[in-house]
């Protein structure tokens, strides 16, 4: 079976066909978030239109998804315009094929599930660390979405109270705000501001003054993570994002499990992701090929 895939992002669109699980031809387009949802939704409909013959159309996207009726909730003011769009909807009455519409980190996280790290788990939690903190939360191999398919907004846990309590948005003093890789470069500007990037940082990683301030970021990283392994009890820990594929931080991460969780939960599996920015795409398929059946 030929499904479309796209892939949402802030930046571009990922794009591409999947072929019976084997994805083909993967292209980028630049979103223009800027220009607004309505005009994101007319790039998809003009790429659609390029293709013949195919069977599905699955979307991974930024913003909060509903995946049952394939519109979006919420999305911030990055994409003006995109709550309340028809994704679904307007894509099945165009081309007459099924739609899945799906959140970007629920999207990688069923990617990894399928294809990737978390294959040989039916149950894990998945955190993505980039410009915020995404999260999913994959029990039977099937996303859990909450009430309102809202679940698992895991960059909005409270790890600094005071902060919170003293600001005006709702993600001050949470997780997304110190454990994301934003969080780790304005830790490093602080101590050398031209540390302004992931790049400059890790070219600098073996001197000790920088060394440290990848410390104290993943003492940041745990302070949400241990909350969730205590509470989901998971078997396996996937991290993503391109922050992830350094060893280091891998490697720093466990060194301080047995430090913030106990020994009755150390059963844990923590590992990166292993799809890399193609997890979304493999995960929209996934969501596709399930509606298609």
């Amino acid at each position: 079976m030929k499904i479309l895939v796209f892939d949402v992002g802030g930046t571009s669109i990922k794009y591409g066909t999947c072929l019976d699980g084997i994805l083909l031809n993967v292209n980028e387009v630049p979103t223009n978030a800027g220009k607004g949802g309505p005009y994101i939704l007319e790039t998809l409909i003009s790429l659609v239109e390029k293709e013949k013959d195919f069977d599905a159309i699955g979307v991974s996207t930024a913003g909060q998804v509903h995946s049952k009726d394939g519109y979006i909730i919420y999305a911030n003011q990055n994409i003006p315009g995109y709550t309340g769009v028809q994704i679904g909807k307007t894509l099945e009455e165009r081309f007459h094929v099924p739609v899945a519409v799906e959140n970007d980190v629920n999207s990688a996280a069923l990617g990894e599930a399928a294809f990737g790290s978390g294959k040989d788990y039916d149950d894990f939690l998945m955190l993505t660390y980039g410009t915020g903190v995404g999260g999913a939360s994959v029990i039977s191999k099937e996303i859990y979405y909450g009430s309102g398919y809202c679940a698992s907004e895991f960059g909005a846990i409270i790890t600094h109270h005071d902060a919170r309590l003293q600001g005006n948005d709702y993600f001050d003093g949470c997780y997304e705000k110190y454990a994301s890789t934003t969080g780790l470069v304005k830790l490093a500007m602080e101590y050398d501001n031209t540390l302004c990037n992931g790049r400059a940082i890790f070219s600098r990683i073996d001197e000790p003054g920088v060394l440290a301030v990848l410390d104290k970021w993943v003492d940041e990283i745990w302070l949400g993570l241990a909350s969730l392994i205590h509470i989901y009890n998971p078997s396996c820990v996937i991290l993503g994002g391109g922050i992830m594929e350094q060893p280091l931080v891998i490697r720093k991460i466990l060194e301080k499990k047995d430090f913030f969780i106990m020994p009755s939960f150390s059963n844990v599996k923590i590992s990166s992701a292993s799809l890399g920015n193609k997890a979304g795409l493999l995960g929209a398929y996934y969501q596709a090929y399930k509606k298609l059946k």
